[in-house]
């Protein structure tokens, strides 16, 4: 099949979910045969020119590069380029309710296509969007559940919602990560040592990765870690403890001045800015554990990754969190400082084997139900269908 990714912002994956999640999709379809073209964007990939990542086609078309109108705008011209393409494609695959509001034009204008339109998160929640920004949005999960002839939903919280807002049937695939067999030797990475350059020490760090958006909760960690440190002066498994913060802004730049303003009264709190490759899986495994106090989710493949390295998580208790982490001990209540500094000082002083358990169980959830192994098939069969 020729397939067309349309939606995310590009590939390589820089940064954000929706780009690991077609990152990963893209690079295992093209080992199961497929040919595969990913529509990009030139800021987010640096590139002008067109290439192929392990055969998978990067195709660049040109977009307003604006906070409201840039994914609108590059869907419009990827969408064109794909209907039109000399070598037919087979499948449109949307990714995200903004870029499903024209999955109708291939609909009308080449109606041999399938379209898959993919339902990541429910967009209008996220606090920088305005509220006109918000109404597009909505329509966006309308036309996601509606215009595709199939739609996925990568959480059963998402599938619920969309039959219970929009009354339409969805299909349930979750989000992956490669699987441990694919997975670079860690210990190997850990051995390059760029922890150094962060003035991070494996197993002295909490970390949390992620963009540094109001909805992903950056300011309730800081503050909740900045609360602990000052409780406990005295104890010294807190005060050598750090904090990683793994992310950047997007277009919330005033956001990302607060926290560094927020942060400012502790030195152990460091702004690494998006990082990726290596570095990132570095970050992953030297660490004591994951922290995402997020407010609102898909299925978060920050989370997945951490448990795929075999590291406790310590969430928020969305739906979409209490989907992937069953023990208690591991969850926090939303948008409650407090309640994360007890959890996180409950972590610090439990049991070593203890959390080394929790990491071994999680890794035993992603191999069982989360790796692109079992969740590859399962797309392709979508498409099939």
């Amino acid at each position: 099949m020729k397939i067309a990714m349309i939606g995310q912002k590009g590939i390589p994956a820089i940064h954000g979910g929706v780009e690991r999640h077609v990152h990963d999709l893209s690079l295992n379809l093209a080992k199961k045969g497929h040919e595969v073209f990913v529509y990009s964007r030139k800021w987010y990939t640096n590139k002008n020119e067109d290439y192929n990542i392990e055969n998978v086609k990067i195709i660049h078309k040109p977009s307003l590069h604006t906070k409201h109108l840039d994914t609108i705008t590059h869907t419009f011209f990827a969408t064109i380029d794909a209907i039109k393409k000399e070598n037919k494609i087979d499948v449109i695959h949307y990714h995200g309710v903004g870029p499903s509001l024209l999955a109708f034009i291939p609909r009308i204008f080449s109606p041999k296509i399938k379209v898959i339109s993919t339902f990541h998160s429910i967009d209008r929640y996220h606090q920088k969007w305005n509220f006109l920004a918000k109404t597009v949005l909505r329509l966006g999960e309308r036309a996601a559940c509606k215009f595709p002839h199939q739609t996925i939903t990568v959480s059963r919280s998402l599938e619920n919602y969309s039959v219970n807002e929009y009354k339409a049937k969805t299909i349930y695939i979750p989000n992956a990560v490669n699987s441990l067999d694919e997975m670079p030797n860690y210990e190997e990475i850990l051995r390059a040592d760029n922890l150094k350059k962060f003035n991070l020490e494996k197993g002295k760090y909490l970390v949390m990765i992620s963009r540094l958006v109001p909805h992903k909760g950056a300011h309730i960690l800081i503050q909740a870690f900045v609360n602990l440190k000052n409780k406990y002066k005295d104890d010294p498994k807190i005060q050598e403890l750090k904090l990683a913060i793994v992310g950047g802004s997007v277009f919330t730049d005033k956001y990302v001045r607060d926290l560094h303003v927020l942060a400012s009264s502790q030195n152990d709190i460091i702004f690494t800015d998006f990082q990726s490759g290596n570095i990132l899986e570095e970050l992953y495994s030297g660490s004591l554990a994951l922290v995402n106090p997020s407010m609102s989710e898909g299925l978060p493949i920050t989370v997945l990754q951490a448990m795929s390295h075999k590291k406790p998580v310590l969430v928020s208790n969305i739906a979409e969190h209490l989907e992937l982490v069953k023990n208690p001990k591991y969850i926090f209540n939303e948008n409650d400082i407090e309640d994360l500094e007890n959890k996180l000082f409950d972590f610090l002083c439990a049991d070593e084997n203890g959390r080394s358990l929790e990491g071994e169980q999680n890794l035993k959830t992603v191999n069982k139900y989360y790796t692109w192994e079992n969740i590859a098939p399962q797309i392709i069969k979508v498409y099939n269908s």
